[in-house]
């Protein structure tokens, strides 16, 4: 039985930062790329940032880059998003993913930005930003 657990969301004011972790267990960890997605009260949920499965490659979304960042430990078998400079457009709630072919390459970058391609998911953990 596949199970995604993510952890560190919380309450913070904007300017700060939050360390979330994903803790998988169940599947072949190392095989699979990780990815981070987020929902806002009234809106679909986004992608924010995956890792390929040697952590090798990584995708941002536009909004995040530059201040969040994706990092894996496989011999743990867990994921981490840390994310600085928090907005209070940042606040939502966050699932980690997990998939075994979700790889888009375009050119010569590749894009993990397909959430029906995921077909692992955590329940999530709520991350509020206040002003």
């Amino acid at each position: 039985q596949v199970e995604l657990v993510e952890s560190g969301g919380g309450l913070v004011q904007a300017g700060d930062s939050l360390r979330l972790s994903c803790a998988a267990s169940g599947h072949t960890f190392s095989s699979r790329a990780m990815g981070w997605f987020r929902q806002a009260p009234g809106k679909e949920r986004e992608f924010v940032a995956a890792i390929s499965w040697g952590g090798g490659s990584t995708d941002y979304a536009n909004s995040v880059k530059g201040r969040f960042a994706i990092s894996r430990d496989n011999a743990k078998a867990t994921v981490y998003l840390q994310m600085n400079s928090l907005k209070p457009e940042d606040t939502a709630v966050y699932y980690c993913a997990s998939c075994a072919s979700c790889a888009l390459t375009y050119g010569s970058r590749t894009y993990y930005y397909r959430e029906s391609l995921y077909d692992y998911w955590g329940q999530g953990t709520q991350v509020t930003v206040s002003s």
